[in-house]
């Protein structure tokens, strides 16, 4: 098969260099032209999966007039569709566009490249660039890939295959299952790493923070469900239905049931604990934040259905002050979203 992989930030360079390694016809495409010339220059410099090594790649800054079996989709949110715009032409007629964004992110593929040719992976792994052309594997993990009509019966099989040399591949019929998880957890682990403005590990350690996540991910069940979504863990994960505070947890502060959810997220924060934001690496860039395909699309789904999603909101809101430089990120600026959230 031949690929390509739009996008060379942290998942889309080390998706490039690992489908290399292991033979694949593989061409990555970026519009940053400091990523194009470090990696042309040096390769994609891996760390943090196996021996730190350089991949010599391809990586291009104008899409090639060819043709291609599977087009990757690696940028931040903000910019799938114009990155599906742009890999339509180049998609073989019998191609696939394989959408790796957080958030729900097919439908918008979808309607630029029909349902049957778009399926998406779940990513439960984590990545950095933290300068360009150096890839930093930050936490383990494989995808859960599936096709987003539900009832598509074409094999993903090749594309499982070649996955997994990232990562462990799940495949599922029930892909949006499993997207409202990751939804959820990324609505919580990136939203609240861009207004805390540190790593994974460092934030849950504050009861406060992990409570902020909870009300976050119990938000975003209530929609799932509204929509009409039977949830499912993604490569080990969070079981969000169980995960959903409840009446009792809300009005006891030390709850059994409530004592181990703050344990299990505790166990995610230490898991990864290396983990940083994207979302606040992309404000650090001058780039638009991905919270209205996180929080937003949380928030805008619940009106539809009547729910409230007060903390999702005002967390929208938060992220977009930081990006526009009118809040400062920091543990003072979450015990400050968290007091106007509780009271």
């Amino acid at each position: 098969m031949r690929w390509l992989v739009m996008g060379a930030g942290g998942i889309g360079g080390i998706t490039t260099a690992l489908l290399h390694e292991t033979g694949q016809d593989v061409v990555a495409f970026t519009t940053n032209p400091d990523i194009a010339r470090a990696v042309n220059a040096n390769g994609f410099q891996l760390r943090g999966d196996g021996p730190p090594r350089a991949v010599r790649g391809r990586l291009v800054t104008e899409l090639p007039n060819e043709r291609f079996d599977v087009v990757v989709l690696c940028t931040q949110p903000p910019q799938v569709e114009a990155a599906a715009q742009m890999a339509r032409t180049a998609l073989a007629d019998d191609g696939v566009i394989v959408c790796l964004q957080n958030g729900l992110c097919e439908s918008r593929v979808a309607a630029i490249v029909g349902a049957e040719r778009t399926a998406g992976a779940v990513v439960a792994w984590g990545a950095a660039m933290p300068e360009p052309g150096v890839y930093d594997r930050t936490a383990a993990g494989g995808f859960a890939l599936g096709w987003f009509n539900q009832q598509k019966t074409r094999p993903l099989d090749d594309v499982a295959r070649a996955f997994e040399a990232i990562g462990p591949v799940d495949t599922t019929r029930n892909l949006l299952g499993k997207r409202w998880s990751k939804l959820a957890i990324n609505a919580a682990i990136s939203s609240l790493g861009t207004i805390g403005g540190d790593r994974l590990g460092a934030l849950t350690s504050h009861r406060f923070v992990r409570r902020l996540g909870l009300e976050i991910m119990t938000e975003a069940v209530h929609v799932a469900r509204a929509e009409g979504v039977s949830l499912e863990k993604v490569s080990g994960t969070l079981d969000l239905d169980w995960i959903a505070l409840t009446e009792e947890d809300r009005v006891s502060s030390g709850s059994p049931s409530l004592v181990a959810k703050h344990g299990l997220l505790l166990a995610v924060g230490f898991r990864f604990r290396r983990m940083r934001s994207s979302m606040l690496a992309a404000i650090e860039r001058g780039r638009t934040p991905a919270v209205d395909f996180l929080n937003g699309e949380i928030s805008d789904r619940a009106k539809r259905h009547k729910i409230a999603t007060p903390v999702n909101d005002r967390i929208r809101a938060y992220v977009w002050d930081i990006a526009r430089k009118k809040r400062a990120t920091g543990l003072d600026t979450l015990r400050e979203l968290h007091d106007e959230t509780r009271s």
